[in-house]
């Protein structure tokens, strides 16, 4: 049996922000890098430049994405949500998504983004 590679992107210990397996990508849930006093919509421009910049060093971009899974900790903030995440998107077809409300581990975090995308080249 031959065994497919596995590259994992800045990994530690308990995860990888990134692990590629036969052309698609696989990105852990991004949250903001200091949440506290953001308003939803900064926290998700953070996370969606964490996310740019993970896809960019696994080969791949917003334009290549499968599927994306949102969780918001009040799901009374999907609109503003809405508003960034729209923008980012705007000119690519978008990826298959799922959002809903949940707990999230940090308190001060109001939304957790996680995806998949196809290996770009």
């Amino acid at each position: 049996m031959i065994m497919s590679e596995i590259r994992r992107i800045e990994n530690n210990p308990r995860m990888s922000d990134a692990v590629i397996h036969n052309g698609t990508v696989y990105l852990r849930g991004f949250v903001p890098s200091s949440s506290f006093g953001q308003s939803i919509q900064e926290q998700t421009q953070d996370i969606i430049s964490q996310l740019d910049n993970t896809l960019q060093a696994s080969n791949s971009s917003k334009s290549s994405l499968l599927s994306v899974t949102i969780w918001l900790t009040d799901i009374g903030d999907m609109a503003e949500f809405n508003e960034v995440y729209d923008t980012w998107l705007k000119g690519i077809t978008p990826p298959a998504r799922a959002c809903t409300e949940a707990k999230l581990f940090r308190a001060d975090c109001g939304v957790e983004i996680s995806a998949i995308a196809a290996v770009e080249g």
